[in-house]
């Protein structure tokens, strides 16, 4: 996967602002379009992005309840809840109910584990084209610092800090 110069460049010539180098404005942007561009890799078995993180979770580590699903892929549980419903109405999911309480349990159907399977090799692939476009800083350093900056939200938590009354940090 090439890096567009030409419009990365225009980018990059445009932030001028010390607002343009807001961390929460750029990991955002990131985010999106990498997203995007997993999303149309996907699409091709029916999934997006965050489904496929969804399953993956499922399949490294099933018998989780959907409140612990949705802190390890830092996902809203409604978020996560709405996705599991579709990937249960598709045949992706099966879901029983908790051994206690009112919550559920998910798995991979079979189905599921087949589309997972066939998914994989072509997230290696883009996993692969995207760490090979990170070339300067190296891939460690970036995840490394992704990483760290997800951290953040714990850190801050530990260190005593409240949330904002609508919960967000921004520039």
């Amino acid at each position: 996967m090439p890096v567009d110069t030409v419009h990365m460049h225009a980018y990059l010539s445009r932030m001028d602002s010390e607002f343009d180098l807001c961390l929460v404005l750029n990991a955002r942007m990131a985010a999106r379009a990498l997203t995007r561009l997993a999303d149309r890799k996907l699409r091709r078995y029916g999934i997006t992005a965050a489904q496929f993180s969804i399953l993956t979770s499922l399949s490294d580590h099933p018998g989780r309840s959907v409140t612990q699903m949705a802190s390890a892929i830092a996902m809203d549980r409604s978020t996560l809840s709405r996705n599991l419903t579709l990937l249960e109405r598709h045949g992706l999911v099966t879901t029983t109910a908790a051994k206690r309480g009112n919550g559920r349990v998910s798995a991979l159907s079979a189905e599921g584990h087949r589309v997972i399977d066939e998914a994989i090799p072509q997230w290696r692939e883009q996993q692969t084209q995207l760490r090979a476009a990170l070339d300067d800083p190296e891939f460690p350093t970036v995840i490394a610092a992704l990483q760290q900056l997800a951290r953040l939200q714990y850190d801050l938590a530990d260190a005593g800090r409240t949330r904002t009354e609508t919960g967000e940090i921004a520039c």
